[in-house]
């Protein structure tokens, strides 16, 4: 069996991360998100895969090549124009074979999860259940198969809702033929699904529990903490032999440390943590769980990170503070940058997305940096700015 992966989209709402690497090239716990799902369909037992590329697509194909440096093949498929789901698995066609199975590049699963859909019938789709179905395809079920599924409805309470993942068989080829442009102007998957159910093709489903949508950043920090306490690819302390760490530096719990990197003395960190390659971390330092931090990271004197994503060639000045942000390549904290990350009115953060106020569902949220952003000396940032890429704050200001 080939497992076919959509990965051709641009993840507009994911900027300004998504501006300069599509959006299963973002990293989490230190590793693409695409690795970590084609890792998670490993386990369960696939090595045949077809990536579907678009926007950046040489980012993906000179990170994962052929395959080959984790033991499976891959191929890849252009996708032109970005003309929804069931085009993108339409342009596979000739590239699998009577059963597939689909993941979308921006979901997390378990690999017990794709076994378990993999024993379904011929198609299948996978479902979890959500207090909010909007935003969502919303699944109506009767008995073990699909009879109605409809894509982001306005209102949905308490729903049973699409996971993006999906068992078909070669007949969803002649029912994406028949599919008609959406509402959002796509050609939708869950529109050809509902051609097949029509038409009198049993459809199952398998619900889940355990699954995670990256669809905007603050979800990021939700897939890196849960891939930091349940990695994929180690665990335990995992410190390269060829790092250095000073005699009176503190490490706790599940911490790995890449090749080449140095932690200085009074440095305390408390895992899950992963740090990069040819790192400088402290002296004096205090970075708490569920952080990670990329490659060529400086982290100075007096610093604090907690649960938080440092991309790789950042450096964090001095008596800086960051909390629950994600930071993007090459950004530099002048020293005393503050990170406001908590709402003292118990209401949830409000983040703005491509230009549009969406509510994070968080109290706790600090900064999404693009790449390449600046702060100057003893700058503020309050809870849920977004800064794009390149951006400067100037010594003292405060941004909100």
């Amino acid at each position: 069996m080939k497992c076919v992966i959509l990965a051709a989209g641009v993840g507009k709402r994911m900027y300004p991360l998504t501006r300069t690497r599509p959006k299963v090239m973002v990293p989490i716990a230190n590793y693409p998100m695409l690795e970590h799902l084609l890792l998670s369909a490993k386990s369960a037992g696939i090595k045949n895969f077809v990536l579907v590329v678009g926007y950046k697509k040489e980012l993906v194909k000179s990170y994962f090549e052929d395959g080959s440096k984790w033991g499976v093949k891959i191929s890849y498929v252009f996708q032109k124009d970005q003309l929804g789901t069931a085009n993108a698995i339409d342009v596979t066609k000739d590239k699998v074979g009577k059963r597939f199975l689909v993941l979308n590049g921006d979901v997390l699963i378990k690999s017990d999860c794709i076994k378990e859909l993999l024993e379904k019938k011929e198609e299948a789709v996978l479902t979890l259940n959500r207090r909010e179905g909007k935003g969502f395809g919303v699944v109506k079920v009767d008995g073990g198969s699909v009879k109605k599924i409809t894509e982001k409805p306005k209102d949905a309470k308490i729903s049973l809702v699409n996971a993006g993942i999906y068992i078909f068989g070669r007949k969803v080829f002649d029912a994406i033929e028949k599919t008609k442009l959406s509402k959002r102007g796509e050609y939708e998957i869950t529109d050809s699904i509902q051609y097949m159910i029509d038409k009198g093709t049993d459809v199952g489903f398998h619900k889940v529990e355990d699954w995670i949508d990256v669809g905007y950043p603050w979800n990021l920090l939700d897939a890196n903490e849960d891939l930091l306490k349940y990695p994929l690819k180690s665990s335990g302390k995992a410190i390269d032999e060829e790092s250095k760490i000073e005699p009176y530096a503190t490490i706790h719990k599940k911490v790995s440390i890449g090749k080449g990197t140095i932690v200085r003395n009074g440095a305390y960190i408390i895992g899950p943590v992963t740090i990069g390659k040819n790192c400088d971390i402290g002296p004096n330092c205090f970075i708490r769980p569920c952080t990670s931090i990329g490659d060529d990271v400086r982290i100075g004197n007096g610093v604090e990170i907690k649960n938080s994503i440092i991309m790789n060639h950042t450096k964090v000045g001095h008596l800086t503070y960051i909390g629950d942000s994600v930071i993007g390549e090459g950004c530099n904290f002048g020293a005393g940058t503050i990170v406001a990350n908590l709402r003292h009115d118990d209401r949830s953060i409000l983040v703005k997305v491509k230009g549009e106020t969406i509510d994070s569902g968080r109290r706790k949220l600090g900064v999404i940096f693009g790449d390449g952003v600046k702060t100057g000396i003893n700058s503020t940032l309050n809870v849920g700015a977004v800064l794009e890429d390149g951006e400067i704050v100037g010594p003292g200001e405060v941004v909100r």
